[in-house]
């Protein structure tokens, strides 16, 4: 499985929406509806999924799935 789909796979978790009918434009709160409780979860899963150590002021910046792989790529 490629670090994207797993990535749309953890998001999935949060949301009605299946990782193959989620696209790059999509922000987690508006589109996805991510609460911020659920954005918290979802960064704490992505930390132990990818063994990263995700620093909190980048990710607060994060507002669409291609930001956050964009994230993702730089750790």
């Amino acid at each position: 499985m490629t670090q994207e789909m797993q990535f749309k796979t953890i998001v999935a978790q949060y949301c009605d929406v299946k990782p193959e009918e989620m696209n790059h434009d999509m922000r987690f709160r508006e589109d996805l509806g991510f609460s911020s409780l659920d954005f918290m979860s979802f960064l704490g899963e992505l930390e132990d999924t990818f063994d990263i150590e995700l620093e909190e002021e980048d990710a607060l910046q994060v507002r669409t799935i291609a930001e956050a792989l964009e994230l993702l790529e730089k750790l």
